[in-house]
């Protein structure tokens, strides 16, 4: 006789298996019984530790089906042990283990903000400790011609500049026109800020919000975006999500890429 089992539920009706997931650091997942998004972090003795876009952190027990990834039901377990080289850096460089940072050049890399220096040094950092290259901020590019004299650029300690909103006829535009030195290059974006460099969907938003001319940019994002209107806290939150090239727009990325070359040609 055919030998049938005991569990007659037909097979559409059956809970489907629900995959384990490694809990490693920067996976974005949803708590659904809070609806607490954000990146792992840490993930120790039974306990995972997320990190919103506001720099929140959360603790939540590793639960069987205890988490959304992509809208859908996972198993998160803690990732195995071991260290794990990566093979390649932010930028997508590969990665070169065990290196050493470099003697700085005399050459440099301005940046307008600290806002734009945070978010080179986390993804091109571990390519500029490489080539000695270091990045620092101006607080504003009004003065650049100024700035690029005093540096005195030349063949052995050249200079790169990243200006933000460099679109003709703007203002940026018209500096950057007026830096003449052959050692010194200026290049940028056409974003009002480094933060519109970031990828809406890095975010979890579906744009950046336009704002009205006259109000601050980066208050009047917050304001659109439901986000408390701490603009320090905000950015804490985007860089957070921030994990590879992959999470910022191919204008910046090419950019910097240049400005790095520039900088470290022989």
């Amino acid at each position: 006789m055919r030998q049938y089992s005991a569990d007659l539920t037909p097979p559409w009706k059956k809970p489907r298996p629900v995959p384990e997931v490694p809990a490693d650091p920067g996976l974005v997942v949803e708590e659904p019984h809070t609806g607490f998004c954000g990146a792992v972090i840490r993930c120790e003795a039974g306990t995972v530790t997320l990190e919103d876009r506001f720099g929140k952190h959360r603790v939540f027990p590793l639960e069987p089906r205890g988490f959304l990834l992509e809208g859908r039901p996972v198993t998160l377990v803690k990732p195995a042990t071991g260290p794990v080289r990566p093979t390649r850096t932010a930028s997508g460089s590969v990665a070169v283990p065990g290196a050493r940072a470099r003697v700085a050049r005399a050459g440099r890399i301005y940046v307008e903000g600290r806002h734009d220096a945070e978010l080179v040094e986390k993804v091109w950092g571990d390519d500029l400790r490489v080539e000695g290259v270091v990045v620092e901020y101006l607080e504003g590019v009004d003065d650049l011609p100024g700035i690029v004299e005093d540096f005195a650029p030349g063949p052995d300690a050249r200079l790169g500049v990243l200006v933000d909103h460099l679109v003709p006829g703007s203002k940026e535009w018209r500096i950057a026109e007026s830096v003449t030195s052959a050692h010194a290059l200026v290049v940028g974006h056409p974003y009002i800020d480094v933060w519109e460099a970031v990828k809406p969907s890095s975010l979890g938003i579906a744009g950046w919000p336009r704002v009205p001319r006259g109000q601050d940019w980066k208050t009047g994002v917050c304001r659109a975006l439901g986000w408390p209107e701490n603009t320090g806290e905000a950015w804490r939150g985007i860089l957070a999500r921030v994990r590879s090239y992959k999470d910022l727009e191919p204008e910046l990325l090419g950019s910097v890429e240049r400005l790095i070359d520039h900088v470290t040609v022989s």
